[in-house]
C-alpha cells in the first residue's frame, strides 16, 4: 500500500462498558478525528444496541467517508473472544450468553469487525501509538476499577487456546487473602491493585488509626482520589496505603516479569494518577523478587496514551495489527 493510500485509510474503534459505550474515528497515526458515547446499559438486547450504535456513528462515517476509505471496526469489550469473533458471558453487560457480536456488527455495517477484550485493544493501542511503540516484549496492566492485563510477546498479543489468556488481574498474590467482591476468590491481584482495592485497604486503615485525615471524610466518599488528596497532604496512613498496594503490585508483577521477560510494563488507568506514591513501592518489591538475571533490566512506565482516547486507539489497533 503506497503512502498516499495510507493517508487515506481510517478505522472505527469502539470501547464497549459496563455503563458506557465510547466510539471514534482514527487514522494511521493515532488521531481521534471525530468521536462520539452513548450508554451501553440503555439496550436490553444486543441488536438494539448496535442499531442505535449505527445510528450514531452513520453521520461520522459519512462525514470522513468521502474522503477516507474505512478499513474495519475494532471493538473492546469485555469478556471478548478473538477467535470467535464473541462476547462470552459477560457479567456487567446487559446482555447474557454468548453473542456473536463481529458477525452482528459486520452484518450491520457492511464491514469487516475485530473484538478483543478492553486490556488486550489497550496493549495493542500502546504499541502503535504510545509508549510501547517499537517494542515486540511488554506487558499493558490497567488499573481502574479492576486489574486488566495484555501480553505482548514477540510481537503478537498472547491469547492463549480459547481466546482468554492474560487475566493476571485475577492471579493469586496472597493465597488465603482478600475475598473478591464478584468471582470469590481470595488474594488476586484486582482485589488490592485496583481502584475498588484501594478503596477496601484505605478504609480498613483509617479505622486502625483513628488521626488519618481519611477519617475527616464520610464512609461513602473514600476512594482511590481521596486517599491521594490525603497522601498530598502528607497524611501518613494515606501514603501507606498506596505503599501496600504498590508491594502487592511490585510482588506480582515479578512473577509475571518472570514469566515472559518483557522489556517494560506498562501501566495505564486512573489508580496511576497517584503517581511515585505506588510507582515507587511497586518497582522497589518487583526488584526485590526478582532472580538476579531479570533485575534492573524491565522499565516500569506509565501510558502515554491520552485516557480520554486511549480505548478508541486500542480498539481501532485491532483493524491493522495483523
Amino acid at each position: 500500500m503506497s503512502l498516499i493510500d495510507l493517508s487515506k485509510q481510517v478505522a472505527l474503534g469502539v470501547d464497549i462498558g459496563g455503563t458506557n459505550t465510547k466510539f471514534g474515528v482514527v487514522n494511521h497515526r493515532g488521531e481521534v478525528l471525530d468521536k462520539g458515547n452513548l450508554k451501553t446499559d440503555a439496550y436490553d438486547r444486543v441488536e438494539d444496541f448496535i442499531d442505535a450504535l449505527y445510528e450514531h456513528v452513520y453521520p461520522l462515517m459519512e462525514k470522513h467517508g468521502t474522503e477516507k476509505n474505512f478499513d474495519g471496526i475494532g471493538v473492546g469489550a469485555p469478556n471478548a473472544n478473538y477467535y470467535k469473533g464473541t462476547i462470552e458471558l459477560a457479567p456487567n453487560l446487559p446482555w447474557k450468553g454468548v453473542i456473536p457480536f463481529a458477525e452482528l456488527m459486520t452484518a450491520k455495517f457492511n464491514l469487516p469487525c475485530t473484538v478483543t477484550n478492553d486490556a488486550n485493544a489497550a496493549a495493542l493501542g500502546e504499541m502503535l501509538f504510545g509508549a510501547a511503540r517499537g517494542m515486540k516484549d511488554f506487558i499493558m496492566i490497567t488499573l481502574g476499577t479492576g486489574v486488566g492485563s495484555g501480553i505482548i510477546a514477540n510481537g503478537s498479543l498472547i491469547y492463549g487456546h480459547d481466546g482468554f489468556a492474560g487475566e493476571l488481574g485475577h492471579t493469586i498474590v496472597k493465597p488465603g487473602g482478600r475475598k473478591h467482591w464478584s468471582t470469590g476468590s481470595e488474594g488476586s491481584l484486582e482485589a488490592y491493585a485496583s481502584a475498588t482495592g484501594i478503596t477496601i485497604t484505605a478504609k480498613k486503615m483509617r479505622a486502625e488509626f483513628a488521626e488519618s485525615m481519611l477519617n475527616q471524610y464520610p464512609e461513602e466518599e473514600i476512594n482511590s482520589k481521596t486517599v491521594y488528596e490525603c497522601a498530598l497532604k502528607e497524611d501518613p496512613i494515606a501514603i501507606e496505603v498506596f505503599r501496600y498496594t504498590g508491594q502487592k503490585l511490585g510482588e506480582a508483577l515479578a512473577n509475571f516479569v518472570m514469566f515472559s521477560s518483557p522489556q517494560a510494563i506498562l501501566l495505564f488507568g486512573g489508580v496511576i494518577k497517584a503517581g511515585d506514591f505506588i510507582l515507587k513501592p511497586a518497582k522497589l518489591h518487583m526488584e526485590r523478587n526478582l532472580l538476579p538475571i531479570f533485575r534492573n533490566k524491565v522499565k516500569l512506565v506509565f501510558s502515554e496514551l491520552d485516557e480520554a482516547d486511549a480505548a478508541i486507539l486500542g480498539a481501532s489497533a485491532l483493524v491493522w495489527e495483523k
